[in-house]
């Protein structure tokens, strides 16, 4: 068991993947990437645009397949599970562009999530973290509200909550703050503090360094599908490579 940020760390790794190689054409967006999260961890994953950050996530949801490596989730090889299967074993995206459904009301929405998660996994605590969550984001009190009618933060935070539905043990979310206000990007980053500290795994795509050091307890950097650095915050602000490639600094 090691320690990050004077909190321990389980060292059971609930996600790793190994040599895990993705390209489109002739650019390779993932190069023999290996990456390890412990179960219970909150991890950012930061890089310049086009280091592979969003291709990442849509292999380990199954959206898109490895052209090579492995995915294991659970000590399980998932590589070829399709998208359904790696939710229904509690993987759920939460894309960067939103993608609620914007012609049905926020209930309507939360049942279609609801659905999706098969009764192998339902628990006694998803509704009432799902009812926290939406009590949170002020998504309780107009149910029947269309998506198409919510504000843009509104619709992040319905796309959040629609992840919560399926229960998840890994929650992926790629820019869960963009477009947002200061405060909002506050309540967002309070809000996955306090789910982390319920249990749930959580790693975080994100450009905005003010969220991320609103959250990070560790962080891994890419750099053309490559992982460049790997530690706290701290490490990784400090990082030479990392100021250059990523800060913009000489």
């Amino acid at each position: 068991m090691t320690e990050r940020d004077g909190r321990p760390q389980q060292s059971e790794r609930l996600l790793r993947t190994v040599a895990l190689t993705k390209s489109f054409g002739g650019i390779r967006a993932i190069d023999r990437l290996d990456l390890g999260v412990a179960r219970g961890e909150l991890r950012c994953l930061i890089g310049p645009n086009g280091a592979g950050k969003s291709t990442l996530f849509s292999l380990i949801a199954g959206i898109h397949r490895a052209d090579a490596g492995r995915i294991f989730f659970k000590g399980e090889d998932i590589t070829r599970l399709p998208p359904f299967r790696r939710v229904l074993r509690g993987i759920c995206l939460k894309f960067q562009t939103t993608r609620v459904y914007r012609d049905l009301s926020i209930s309507q929405n939360l049942l279609v999530a609801l659905a999706l998660r098969g009764p192998e996994r339902r628990d006694g605590d998803t509704a009432g973290r799902l009812a926290w969550a939406l009590a949170t984001f002020g998504l309780d009190r107009d149910g029947d509200r269309p998506a198409r009618e919510l504000p843009h933060s509104h619709q992040q935070w319905l796309e959040i909550c629609l992840a919560l539905a399926t229960d998840p043990d890994l929650l992926l979310l790629d820019e869960p703050t963009a477009g947002m206000t200061p405060d909002e990007t506050a309540l967002t980053a309070d809000f996955v503090r306090r789910l982390n500290g319920q249990g749930t795994t959580i790693l975080v795509v994100e450009h905005d360094m003010t969220f991320v050091r609103q959250i990070a307890r560790a962080v891994t950097v890419l750099h053309y599908g490559r992982v460049i650095a790997e530690g706290p915050l701290a490490a990784i602000e400090a990082n030479k490579d990392v100021r250059r490639i990523y800060l913009g600094e000489q």
